[in-house]
């Protein structure tokens, strides 16, 4: 499975964040207080929604499940203002992509990631960027259903 590389603007979101862990994931709970309210963001600049995860440097270095990072739900904006009572603005900087299409059970992503950081990173010309991964939520995301799909889009820059 190859991705495709993409150089992307900076891009700009409004949305919720919590700190979670792969081990105790808060995803879930993330999602159900973010989509109530998101209807309140009048600037969205689409349909899609963004789950996105901010790494604290050094994340990647001793891999533990315990790990704590920071997690969003979010959606494109025009620009930041106004922000709705609750939510937060993050700006994803520009910089180069590898974005991945997965299609299936939301659950059954580990063995997806595993491949994504475990075999083609190390075996590519590309090494982890220290931006926000990503993954774009659109028309054919159906959560927990085999049929499915979603975009996956991990920060990289060729390897030094």
């Amino acid at each position: 499975m190859q991705p495709r590389i993409e150089s992307i603007p900076e891009k700009k979101l409004v949305g919720k964040r919590l700190r979670t862990s792969l081990a105790h994931n808060r995803t879930a709970e993330l999602w159900k207080s973010f989509m109530p309210h998101r209807g309140e963001i009048i600037n969205a600049a689409g349909q899609e929604l963004f789950s996105i995860s901010v790494f604290d440097a050094g994340y990647f270095s001793v891999f533990n499940p315990l790990t704590e990072f920071d997690k969003w739900a979010a959606v494109l904006v025009s620009d930041h203002a106004p922000v709705p009572t609750g939510m937060e603005i993050l700006t994803i900087p520009a910089g180069l992509y590898a974005v991945f299409n997965y299609k299936g059970l939301a659950s059954a992503g580990a063995t997806f990631f595993q491949y994504i950081y475990g075999t083609w990173i190390p075996g590519s010309e590309y090494e982890l960027d220290n931006r926000p991964h990503f993954e774009v939520l659109g028309d054919k995301y159906k959560n927990e259903h085999r049929a499915s799909e979603e975009e996956v889009w991990i920060p990289v820059r060729i390897k030094a």
